[in-house]
């Protein structure tokens, strides 16, 4: 396989669900800060800026657990793990990827590039967070969410509460679905000392999951509808609650598959909600 290949595979471009998980939030925000009206540009922007940067973290994060991964079963086969590329260049990878991102927001405003700097650090320091914080899912959510507050400065020159309000909705839905990825580790992860909410939430792991979406769903609803959003939205809603019910059937037998399946179908689950925010700008 040549280092292309591997490359590709090292920031997980053969695996998008990252990607989309950041990417729905942040065109949420884009949506309800320019009341539907994108600047095309500032969406291009954002959508590579998410793709990059996505990828850059991959990178990094596989660079902090490789030493970790070789004992687990689902990561065992990554290409830094696997000694088939190096440790330098997975740094070098994060590093082409984040300088090209940076480039990309040039063109925006001085707010928008002091939140990439905190973005930038937050990314960059997930993985640590893994060695201490019982929930790093929490810290993920903030790092998937930051698309959201640098929306908001990209399109208006400033960060309402509202934009503070759905990045704390987008922690609660990362720490929903990224604990069902977690639980598919869990033997794993407690065999190498790596602590996750899966672990922290033990036999309540289930409800927790659940109790996240809840906060998550209603913390959206409140704040679209504050942002005057309405029926359509509503309904987007209501369809990514049900999806969050079907989560449930799939998570509480604790099955490694099945949790894997519920982590995935939260692409559905974004996309349910964005698809809602858009239709509801595009029927007035």
């Amino acid at each position: 396989m040549n280092k292309l290949a591997l490359y590709f595979r090292l920031v997980r471009l053969d695996k998008p669900i990252g990607i989309l998980l950041l990417l729905w939030p942040t065109l949420n925000a884009i949506w309800i800060a320019s009341h539907g009206h994108p600047d095309p540009l500032i969406l291009t922007i954002f959508v590579l800026g998410t793709a990059l940067m996505r990828s850059a973290g991959c990178a990094i994060n596989d660079f902090a657990d490789r030493d970790f991964d070789k004992h687990v079963k689902r990561t065992a086969e990554r290409p830094l793990t696997a000694g088939k590329i190096a440790a330098w260049e997975a740094v070098a990878v994060a590093g082409a990827l984040a300088l090209v991102s940076f480039l990309l927001i040039l063109p925006l405003n001085g707010l928008t590039k002091q939140l990439s700097v905190a973005a930038l650090l937050i990314a960059t320091s997930y993985p640590y967070f893994k060695r201490f914080f019982a929930i790093p899912q929490a810290y993920l959510g903030i790092a998937f969410g930051f698309g959201i507050p640098m929306a908001w400065a990209a399109l208006t020159g400033s960060v309402p509460l509202l934009a503070w309000w759905l990045l704390v909705a987008n922690v609660f839905w990362a720490v929903a679905y990224d604990t069902e990825y977690a639980m598919v580790d869990r033997d794993d992860d407690l065999k190498i000392g790596i602590k996750t909410s899966a672990i922290t939430f033990g036999q309540f792991d289930v409800a927790a999951v659940m109790l996240c979406y809840g906060v998550s769903l209603a913390m959206i609803l409140v704040g679209g509808w504050a942002a005057g959003l309405r029926w359509a939205f509503v309904a987007g809603v209501l369809v990514a609650a049900a999806m969050a019910l079907y989560h449930y059937t799939l998570i509480r037998g604790r099955e490694r598959m099945a949790c894997f399946a519920a982590f995935r179908h939260n692409n559905w689950l974004g996309a349910a909600i964005f698809a809602g925010v858009a239709i509801d700008y595009l029927l007035r």
